[in-house]
């Protein structure tokens, strides 16, 4: 231990003894000599003990994460903002939850494990029960935003570094996240993180506004300032107001301008209650009319505020399908009714224009990279390039010259012109990393600094060059696994998994039939018609258990086009491996008759998920009935079966 550490731990204990106002702890402002009390009174915390940042193990953080999932993209854009800002002097950027668990980061990779060992990372518990006094556990305590620096920490281990926080509320007043940017070391004294205290006000200001535009998106918003020439650019207060003319939301500003008396709390109370005008006057108050002629006096005349009011936009009723849900026509094609697979669309639809990147998952064959195509094709980057690399398939010595790019004789073998990286090729669209869970590790830490950075450097180089790529990546194989066996970065899987879209297998899919129709009339010859499919073929199809998923089923539907020429595709036609496999819901070979009621009860089936009382009552028979068609016709529910597979 070193003396300027003992010197502090005698200080911290000093104040624990003697109160907050003990003599020797008069340099430390009242906070941090509350919180030092706090620490040792209320959190039974030992100065003496130094202890490291407690980081947390990747599922735990996923749990956390997932509960921020739609607030993490909105913020995403404000902590690259704000980065971009403080880069260069050595901070780096948090964002964590309410509970101080640190759900995003942005710093330096060059002093990554410096980062990770104090802290400075994502998955960091800087709670103040854990962490002692620190930026992010003292501003969840006090809910203001603050400095924490140096010999500030409660913990002589944070002696070294400087923490600058603000809380992000969310729309009731609550604490929903708090934003830190800080740095390994810094110079004396704490005035000169002054600035970064301001800076880090003014992006949590932005990244609680956006939060709140976004959930009330769909009501009357008000924007409120003190003065006309910013209140079209960047007002100060939000109000969401319903219907009736009640509050039913705001930011903090609001709540601080409006809330006087916390026994009459601001949400609940109506308009005409806040403002000197009636609730029938807001159409006076709309974007229409120059800003200084929206003054409006707040009740009892204490204070003359400017405002806009934006109605909600026209309500659509509820609709059914994809089409009618308005979801862009490359991600509707997608589906033909499976809900599952819709959800995952719907999420992507809302997310086409995002930063965020996108992890898409599922089974060998399962459709990632049509799904991946789709987003792209939707999005407004679907004029450029599209660019796949299968991670898998590149052999590890070329895929760093194939992804980066290299100069002319950068390395034995480079060629005498150079060539563009294919991240580089993908510039101003989409870069899809396909089987990324086979991406050497060695190499892991250079496409980090791409997505981190958005600029790439050639084999060669000493330049970095921009790049402007949306990256969506895709693996069959289970990331977090690779994660805790060490055979792929933490940091890495969290930047790509900037949401998570799973992609069901096709065994599992209601529109199974809908998907073999669609297959069959796959790049026909202009003017033919799509082969027709026998009843016992199309029974056959639907009950296979489809281990290859929809690369199998073309294959299968290519096939059994070619051997039956003109005519209808019957049982016959399929491939023998295909005929030769037990299908699913079958104990032996065919159906017995295989006769077209067999192909509908085995639609119905799968439709209501096996359940054989949900298929009875949709076809209106009782339940016996429907189990003797089903032993007629040799049809055995999966759920009878030990093959966990058929599940």
């Amino acid at each position: 231990m070193e003396s300027f550490q003992r010197e502090h731990i005698a200080t911290v204990m000093q104040v624990a003894a003697d109160g907050t106002h003990a003599p020797v702890a008069q340099t430390h402002d009242e906070i941090i000599r509350s919180s030092w009390h706090r620490c040792v009174h209320e959190h039974r915390l030992d100065p003496t003990r130094m202890q490291e940042a407690v980081i947390l193990p990747p599922d735990r953080l996923r749990e956390h994460q997932d509960q921020l999932e739609a607030f993490l993209h909105i913020a995403r854009h404000g902590l690259e903002t704000l980065y971009q800002q403080v880069a260069g002097m050595g901070y780096v950027v948090l964002l964590t939850d309410a509970r101080g668990v640190t759900v995003d980061f942005i710093g330096d990779l060059q002093v990554e494990p410096s980062l990770r060992k104090a802290g400075l990372y994502l998955g960091a518990d800087w709670s103040e029960q854990h962490a002692g006094t620190c930026g992010v556990g003292t501003c969840i305590s006090t809910g203001e935003a603050l400095t924490v620096h140096l010999g500030d920490h409660f913990d002589a281990t944070h002696i070294p570094l400087t923490c600058t926080t603000a809380p992000v509320f969310d729309a009731a007043g609550r604490l929903n996240a708090v934003l830190d940017i800080s740095a390994l070391s810094s110079p004396q004294p704490k005035a000169s993180q002054h600035l970064a205290l301001q800076l880090v006000k003014v992006y949590a200001n932005h990244i609680e506004n956006a939060a709140f535009l976004h959930r009330f998106s769909q009501e009357w918003i008000l924007r409120l300032s003190a003065a006309p020439q910013f209140l079209d650019v960047n007002p100060e207060y939000l109000l969401a107001i319903d219907a009736n003319g009640r509050v039913i939301g705001h930011n903090r500003r609001a709540q601080r301008l409006l809330e006087t008396d916390a026994r009459t709390p601001l949400l609940g109370r109506a308009f005409d209650r806040i403002f000197d005008a009636s609730f029938n006057d807001l159409g006076r108050f709309v974007h229409t009319r120059p800003s200084d002629q929206r003054a409006v006096l707040l009740a009892g005349g204490r204070q003359l505020v400017f405002m806009t009011a934006t109605p909600p936009p026209t309500r659509v009723a509820p609709a059914r399908s994809l089409a009618e849900r308005q979801i862009p026509a490359p991600l509707a094609a997608l589906s033909g009714g499976d809900p599952v697979l819709d959800r995952q669309i719907e999420r992507a639809a809302r997310l086409l224009n995002s930063p965020v990147s996108l992890l898409i998952t599922g089974e060998t064959g399962s459709g990632k990279e049509f799904f991946a195509k789709a987003v792209h094709a939707a999005s407004e980057r679907r004029q450029r390039p599209f660019v796949a690399v299968n991670c898998a398939a590149i052999p590890e010595t070329l895929i760093e010259s194939e992804l980066f790019g290299h100069l002319p004789g950068s390395f034995s073998g480079a060629g005498p012109k150079g060539k563009r990286g294919l991240i580089q090729e993908a510039d101003g669209g989409t870069l899809f990393l396909d089987e990324i869970g086979d991406m050497p590790r060695s190499l892991q830490a250079r496409l980090l600094r791409v997505l981190a950075e958005r600029e790439v450097l050639p084999i060669g180089a000493t330049r970095p060059v921009a790049v402007n790529i949306r990256v969506i990546a895709a693996t069959h194989a289970d990331l977090e696994a690779l994660v805790r066996e060490g055979r792929f970065r933490d940091d890495l899987y969290y930047r790509l998994n900037g949401a998570h879209l799973p992609l069901p297998p096709l065994r599992e899919r209601r529109d199974l039939g809908w998907m073999i129709d669609r297959l069959l009339q796959h790049d026909l010859p202009r003017g033919h018609s799509a082969p027709q499919l026998g009843a016992e073929a199309r029974a056959w199809l639907l009950a296979h258990r489809w281990p290859g998923n929809l690369r199998e089923l073309r294959n299968v539907l290519d096939y059994a086009r070619s051997v039956a020429g003109p005519g209808p595709i019957e049982l016959s036609d399929l491939p023998d491996g295909l005929r030769a496999a037990a299908p699913r819901g079958h104990k032996a070979a065919e159906p017995a008759a295989g006769s077209r009621e067999a192909a509908l009860l085995l639609e119905q089936l799968r439709a209501a998920h096996w359940n054989v009382s949900s298929a009875a009552r949709s076809l209106g028979v009782s339940r016996m009935t429907l189990y003797r068609r089903m032993k007629r016709w040799g049809i055995a529910s999966p759920n009878q079966l030990d093959d966990p597979l058929l599940h």
